[in-house]
């Protein structure tokens, strides 16, 4: 009996407690949809898919008049940008003033051997035009595999010496490969800063895994410009032990092996300028819609032109030089523009058009870029 006296109101007390428990956890639990407060909106759910949007692009604008002058004086307001068609606000605006990333990718493949002299002598032209005293750059070299061969530095005798010590490889050419990890190099790179690839190689590929669409994706994407100098192998022949013989027409002089252009007269002018119409923009986009496919004609033409750059060709080993400084020069003076685009998340490609308000000048830039869809 006082056992049960002294078990009671401890149950008592153990009961009041699992009351108050499930009382509270009740409390805590949603009993169906919570009425908004007088006055206050309900809060919808988002409709449609989540994209990500794209918080910024920059391009570069190359502006030259008609005597091929770089043209010096324009201001934020001569500019007018669309993307996709729609017309958008620049944020910033600059001429040359960004300090520059630079990647230097050289060919060093057997098959470029006796112009690689010539390579190495360039390395003053490309530490004094194109880095400048606030850039930084690093340098890669390939063949059949891709060799870092100096990280990214400021130091001018660093960078000259990885490009007057380059060796001889062997016969491949993996220009893809190269480039794709000389954009991620640059992807690593401050985005306050100008992202350069500059390649010097032959405008071919041999073996990569890589394509080009792809490449371009990447750098277009990531405000990458792509500037080529263009090695001759045939140049590289002529300099051999070995001459080779002068390719024999396959028909008489003065005569064509195909009928012409409808109302075009036939001349040898005109034959040479039909086999290398090739309309670069159109082939650049193309390249970046079909990222799996595979580019046969001038890819380093069609890289340029897909991200903004320029392409320089090289036949005598002394054109190497005046080829980096002639980069050197326009990257002096391009004009580097930045908006937020309207309707960013749409996936797809999209088409950048700059254009200014004065006659008679030539406006260069990046096509575009792409957007993958979710």
């Amino acid at each position: 009996m006082n056992l049960r006296r002294m078990l009671v109101p401890g149950l008592a007390a153990l009961a009041a407690v699992s009351g108050w428990c499930a009382a509270s956890a009740r409390a805590q639990e949603t009993q169906g949809p919570i009425a908004p407060k007088p006055g206050v909106a309900v809060q919808k759910a988002p409709e449609g898919a989540i994209r990500v949007r794209v918080q910024s692009v920059t391009t570069p604008v190359t502006v030259r008049d008609a005597r091929n002058e770089l043209v010096l004086d324009l201001r934020k307001e001569n500019f007018h940008v669309t993307d996709n068609g729609v017309d958008q606000t620049i944020d910033s605006f600059d001429m040359g003033g960004e300090p520059l990333s630079v990647v230097l990718l050289l060919e060093s493949s057997s098959r470029v051997a006796p112009l690689l002299p010539a390579v190495r002598k360039s390395g003053i032209v490309f530490t004094q035009t194109v880095v400048g005293t606030s850039g930084a750059a690093a340098v890669m070299a390939y063949d059949d595999g891709v060799q870092n061969v100096q990280p990214f530095t400021r130091n001018h005798d660093w960078i000259e010496k990885a490009i007057t010590t380059l060796k001889t490889g062997n016969s491949g050419a993996k220009l893809y490969d190269a480039m794709s990890k000389a954009v991620e190099l640059l992807r690593g790179q401050s985005a306050q800063r100008r992202r350069v690839l500059i390649v010097l190689g032959e405008a071919q590929d041999t073996g990569s895994e890589e394509k080009l669409g792809e490449v371009l994706r990447q750098a277009q994407l990531s405000n990458i410009v792509i500037y080529g100098v263009g090695l001759s192998s045939t140049a590289a022949a002529l300099r051999s032990d070995q001459q080779p013989s002068a390719t024999r027409p396959a028909t008489p002089e003065g005569t064509f092996g195909a009928p012409p252009a409808p109302g075009t007269a036939q001349t040898p002018t005109s034959e040479a300028q039909k086999a290398g119409n090739i309309d670069l923009t159109a082939l650049a986009e193309w390249a970046v819609r079909n990222a799996k496919a595979v580019v046969k004609d001038r890819p380093l033409e069609v890289a340029t032109t897909g991200t903004g750059g320029m392409f320089e060709s090289t036949f005598r080993d002394r054109t190497i030089e005046n080829a980096i400084d002639s980069i050197g020069g326009e990257l002096n003076a391009q004009y580097t523009l930045s908006y937020q685009p309207a309707k960013s998340g749409d996936p797809g490609y999209h088409r950048i058009k700059v254009t200014v308000d004065r006659a008679g000048v030539n406006v260069r830039t990046r096509p575009g870029y792409y957007l993958e869809g979710n």
